[in-house]
């Protein structure tokens, strides 16, 4: 029952208790008042009475403690508040229930002064729960004495606060409403900004007093001159003592003077908002004029009007209810005499002056008795219960209305159905994600992830992983509470934090992909390049609504960008009661989908996982295993069965490295060998072995258009591109089909371009076309997602077509999807033409690689690894190239410089000894224009050699690679002019 009370009530209720408390004898009183009690107290009370006082207090948490702090006793509420049983609890520090911080800041000890010196010490703040939790309290310290006014120690009272605490802080939403309501309302309306000393009014003072918008002095001083002279001081002394003060609201009647001299009576209230040091901001109220409302007869039908209005326009479903009892007095049917449009909507049907039973006769029998009691005790019932007739579940309160003896109640309602079932929707994934947690940080512990982020942007809600939290420095229960936008970029570089917010601001208006490179400071309080990726949704209505994404240690591969500032802003509105538990209950269900799609996300992550440690997996199983059998066999002299096993790791090594490149497609960072090159070409030597690949029951068909334009791209990343279009066709084909695949010359004006994210211009068309299932426009929207697969776990990593968005976009192009479920899909890659000709004389320049290699070239090696310097000195001398090796960027460099004939610099990129392969390449050039310098690398070789610019004579091969590439690349360098 106290749980409906209101704070006022509640606290009258702990006055009661503090009186059942005194006639117990443990009552925190002061010394005059301790004497009194004791001359008046009988003798021999025995602890009984008191047990019974404090097991009785159900609704309040009563702690016991003795002088030091030390818990003596512990009743069943303080139980259900906490979470912590009495035997849990006896004999350890009340301050248990602390924050760290509170506890830090010594307001245990405090409190307890504060009590023994004044009687009592309350407070408001949050407490820990067992589980972990927060929860918001309303605390009374009170000493405890004996009869002997001997100090015994203390009592401490608690309540929980929580939900009104949340509440309080949720009246700043909506400005639009308030709007809307001005504009709607007879009222005269104001906004009055007090430190512009600026007052805002609706139309209403026109409408109402006669003043005109367009010729009213909008300050605070022309409100105060039409006030009549008698109340004039008055109402600034009242308005003030509540603006100065520290109160929220203020109301008072008053006489205004109208446009024409007169004065109408007037009830004004206005509510302060006030900013985080609590000086008032701004006072916004309502002018009610009063003239009009002095009959009784007249006030009267207004409120009536009022109530009407209330009644007809709520969302929340009303009824009055007439329960019928039997002979028995025992509740078998009710009618409902009265209801409002949002109960006719609920029920669908008109229900008005019917009894129950004759619409749903198979009804609960718990209707009957809950609405039953209700009329009976005039008790109020609040409660949620599903509905087996109406198949569904509703939030009722019922409260006892008129005559006692006429057995009414009104009913307030609403269908929670949604809710409940996004709830158990919730749960479900929630088990599912606890599955894959272990998986989930394999993940991030394997890769650059820093950790995971959701945004919920109309609230400005952050919520953040355990591992985000840790690595800002953030308390992990606040990131599970929520941050706001300010807070998380609270950490960002300034130089950074204008182009951080611009980049927000950006992805918002427009929504989709979102992706920024920034410097943050780490727990270390030092700063380190990160990249942000993540995905805007948008509503209904194009505003944005959830914002989830990762964080990407890139450190090591980010130079520094250009200094930006960073903006906020900020909404504030006036939320009425009625309209605040509708938001609650919106914010409840999204809150719950929120958490729904957080479980997927990480499910995703986690299939992402366990799909590449089962390719890696069976890739290092084949590596291994062939060098143990090569090692058997050369133990045993069998070298002739040594090939097969050679063959076996080469392939396993490859397929591992076509893992990791689709891994840097996805990313947008792999490295890249871009050449000019005819699709038509390569599209006709690839037909055989996409044949053989998508099998005998898919039939193959291939349209190459006449007259070609050449485009310049990875040939290796576009056969690998159009290979995996293919496979996915063949799998949306499990019956058998067609699979065409077409290129053409598509000439894209401004307008198509717009629509296909790219620049006006010339491209190069090549589409793959299947017979297949189709995809839904839901499942198109988020195919090129990361992760995302319609494919069961174990089946697909979700990367394929990300691996070929991210290689089209790295290429300068576009990948769009068209498809009709039922009928089947088509995937385009747009690539930019090239202008210029295909070269035809690459083989005749490979043909005359022995004799160039017999000239006795000379090249520097310089590595750190001790292996790959001994395979490319091994590889380059038996095709007799001279080679001096280096082992760092010292070393290196110190060959460079000295007078030594060098043709050819190979280099790893990152090298120790100060300085990386870029930048020892460019210091060798200084003293050796023009060297020609081939760049090794095993990931983001874009960033690590200048995001992608090489100078003329330079080139990239990226790990792990064959000895014959390296080759071709060595010969081809040589042989350019």
């Amino acid at each position: 029952m106290l749980k409906s009370l209101t704070r006022e009530e509640l606290e009258s209720e702990i006055e009661c208790l503090r009186a059942a408390l005194r006639r117990a004898g443990v009552a925190p009183v002061s010394s005059d008042e301790r004497r009194r009690l004791a001359d008046q107290a009988a003798p021999g009370q025995d602890t009984a009475r008191q047990r019974a006082v404090f097991d009785s207090a159900v609704d309040f948490a009563i702690i016991l403690t003795d002088l030091t702090g030390t818990i003596t006793g512990w009743n069943s509420a303080a139980v259900h508040l906490t979470g912590w049983s009495a035997e849990e609890m006896f004999g350890q520090s009340v301050a248990r229930i602390y924050t760290a911080q509170a506890q830090e800041d010594g307001r245990v000890d405090a409190e307890m002064q504060h009590a023994i010196e004044f009687g009592y010490a309350s407070n408001e703040r949050w407490h820990l729960r067992k589980d972990g939790q927060s929860i918001w309290v309303s605390c009374e310290t009170m000493p405890l004495y004996s009869e002997k006014h001997a100090h015994l120690g203390f009592m401490t009272i608690l309540r929980d606060r929580t939900k009104e605490h949340l509440d309080s802080r949720a009246m700043e939403e909506t400005k639009e409403r308030y709007r809307l309501a001005a504009k709607a309302t007879n009222d005269a309306i104001w906004d009055w900004d007090l430190t512009a000393n600026q007052v805002l009014w609706n139309d209403a003072l026109a409408d109402a007093y006669g003043h005109s918008l367009a010729t009213s002095e909008s300050t605070g001083d022309w409100w105060l001159q039409h006030i009549h002279p008698e109340d004039k001081q008055r109402i600034y002394n009242s308005i003030h003592a509540v603006i100065d003060g520290d109160g929220s609201a203020w109301s008072d009647e008053y006489r205004f003077q109208r446009s024409d001299g007169s004065y109408a009576e007037v009830l004004d209230r206005g509510h302060v908002i006030r900013g985080a040091d609590g000086k008032a901001l701004r006072l916004i109220g309502a002018m009610l004029d009063l003239t009009s409302r002095r009959k009784s007869e007249t006030a009267l039908r207004k409120s009536e009007e009022r109530f009407r209005t209330i009644v007809e326009t709520i969302e929340t479903a009303f009824a009055i209810v007439e329960v019928k009892f039997d002979a028995e007095d025992r509740p078998v049917d009710y009618r409902f005499i009265e209801v409002n449009p949002a109960f006719e909507r609920e029920a669908g049907v008109d229900l008005r002056d019917k009894w129950v039973t004759e619409y749903a006769p198979e009804l609960e029998q718990f209707w009957f008795d809950t609405y039953g009691h209700v009329a009976k005790t005039r008790e109020p019932l609040a409660f949620e219960s599903y509905a087996n007739t109406f198949e569904r579940w509703f939030d009722v309160r019922a409260v006892p209305v008129g005559d006692p003896a006429e057995r009414q109640i009104g009913v307030f309602f609403n269908d929670v159905t949604a809710r409940r079932n996004a709830q158990e929707r919730l749960m479900a994934s929630e088990a599912l994600a606890h599955e894959n947690i272990e998986r989930v940080q394999l993940a991030l512990a394997a890769g650059a992830i820093i950790g995971t982020w959701h945004w919920h942007v109309p609230t400005d809600r952050f919520t953040v992983d355990k591992a985000f939290a840790e690595a800002f420095g953030l308390d992990p229960a606040l990131g599970f509470k929520g941050l706001s936008l300010e807070q998380i970029i609270a950490t960002v570089h300034p130089d950074d934090r204008e182009g951080v917010i611009a980049s927000i601001d950006d992805v918002i208006a427009r929504g989709g992909a979102f992706s920024h490179q920034y410097r943050v400071k780490r727990t270390d309080e030092r700063y380190y390049w990160i990249e942000a990726n993540g995905r805007v949704e948008l509503g209904a209505d194009g505003t944005a609504q959830n914002f989830p994404g990762v964080l990407i240690d890139v450190e090591e591969r980010r130079a520094l960008m250009d200094e930006r500032d960073r903006a906020t802003a900020a909404l504030r509105a006036l939320n009425d009661t009625l309209e605040q538990r509708v938001a609650e209950r919106t914010a409840d269900l999204m809150q719950a989908e929120e958490k729904l799609r957080q479980s997927q996300k990480m499910e995703a992550v986690g299939q992402l996982t366990g799909g590449l440690a089962h390719d890696f997996n069976n890739l290092l199983a084949g590596i291994s295993g062939s060098l143990e059998m090569m090692g058997l066999r050369i133990a045993q002299g069998r070298l002739g069965e040594l090939e097969k096993y050679i063959l076996t790791a080469q392939g396993a090594s490859r397929r591992a490295a076509a893992l990791t490149h689709r891994l840097l497609a996805f990313s947008r960072r792999q490295t890249l060998d871009p050449r000019p090159t005819d699709v038509n070409a390569l599209l006709l030597g690839m037909t055989e072995l996409i044949q053989r690949t998508v099998g005998p029951s898919i039939t193959l068909e291939t349209l190459g258009a006449s007259e070609l334009w050449p485009v310049k791209v990875d040939a290796s990343q576009l056969e690998n591109a159009l290979l995996n279009l293919c496979i996915n066709a063949r799998d949306a084909m499990p019956d058998g089909g067609r699979i065409t695949i077409e290129t053409a010359n598509r000439w894209l004006d401004r307008e198509v371009a717009r629509a296909h994210d790219l620049t006006e211009g010339q491209y190069l068309a090549l589409s793959v076309t299947d017979t297949g299932f189709g995809m839904a426009p839901d499942v198109i929207a988020k195919a090129f997602d990361p992760f995302f697969t319609t494919k069961p776990i174990g089946h697909g990593t979700g990367l394929g077509l990300s691996m070929i968005y991210g290689f089209a976009k790295q290429s300068g192009g576009q990948a769009r999807i068209h498809s009709e479920v039922g009928v089947g899909t088509t995937l385009t890659l747009y690539l930019p033409r090239y202008f210029g000709s295909v070269d035809a004389e690459r083989e005749e320049l490979y043909s005359n690689a022995v004799e160039l290699s017999e000239r006795g070239e000379t090249i520097l090696v310089v590595d750190d690894e001790p292996t790959i310097r001994m395979l490319l000195v091994e590889a380059l001398s038996e095709r007799g190239y001279s080679v001096i090796e280096a082992a760092d960027s010292v070393a290196g460099l110190k060959v460079l410089r000295s007078d030594v004939h060098i043709d050819l610099l190979i280099s790893d990129v990152g090298l120790p000894g100060g300085m990386n392969g870029r930048q020892m390449a460019d210091a060798g050039r200084e003293l050796r224009p023009g060297l020609k310098t081939l760049f090794i690398t095993g990931y983001a070789a874009n960033a690590a050699v200048g995001d992608g610019h090489l100078q003329p004579g330079m080139q990239v091969i990226t790990k792990p690679f064959s000895v014959d590439a390296l080759t071709t690349r060595v010969q081809e360098l040589m042989a350019a002019e």
